[in-house]
């Protein structure tokens, strides 16, 4: 993954709560390799008519937040199942940052673990940031080292666990967060071989 500092990009506000997996990627579209993307798929049956048709009252489909990276919504976003190819669909789609007041949990987790941001602001910092964008606001800045989202002249906090956090800085997966603490590890390995020499395992005669 690459480490997220900052991003300054085009938002997309999605006034609506407790969107799910199901929604940000229906079980039909599924089937399909994740080489082959499914960013088309991202909220497909709010983006598109039975015809395949973009409907004009989503704001995915606005000219304007076309190539979107940031996205703003109600609370509970990404609740439902534990589908992490809701998560593979928005990564696809562009987007590296999703703002909203909670998230499902494992919607969360799997969020980090494609490097994409699960930024929890207040329902009225929220609401501040859907109210900016629809006045015609089209880029927000989000920092992650001072955890801020900017709109104009306008910086509001947000919150997101410490750990992932740290992953999200450093383009780490679980196992580089591991090997972060290489260090210590060997340290830990060399000072419990001494003290408990017979848990060393025995390499056993050479052959």
């Amino acid at each position: 993954m690459q480490p997220f500092p900052r991003l300054t990009a085009l938002a997309c506000p999605l006034p609506l709560s407790s969107v799910d997996t199901d929604q940000l990627i229906p079980a039909r579209f599924m089937k399909r390799s994740r080489s082959e993307g499914y960013g088309d798929f991202l909220l497909h049956d709010m983006r598109f008519d039975a015809d395949g048709a973009e409907l004009a009252d989503c704001p995915l489909n606005a000219p304007e937040r076309k190539g979107a990276r940031i996205l703003v919504a109600r609370r509970n976003f990404g609740s439902g199942s534990s589908r992490e190819a809701a998560v593979y669909a928005l990564v696809d789609y562009g987007i590296a940052c999703v703002i909203a007041p909670s998230f499902g949990d494992i919607f969360a987790s799997n969020s980090v673990n494609n490097g994409l941001l699960p930024a929890t602001v207040s329902e009225s910092n929220c609401e501040t940031l859907l109210a900016t964008l629809g006045a015609g606001t089209l880029e927000l800045s989000v920092d992650l080292d001072a955890c801020t989202i900017r709109a104009g002249e306008t910086a509001i906090p947000f919150e997101v666990d410490a750990v992932w956090r740290t992953k999200l800085l450093n383009g780490w997966d679980d196992i580089d967060l591991t090997l972060s603490h290489q260090a210590e590890i060997d340290a830990f390995q060399t000072r419990d071989a001494r003290a408990r020499p017979w848990l060393v395992p025995d390499s056993g005669p050479d052959v």
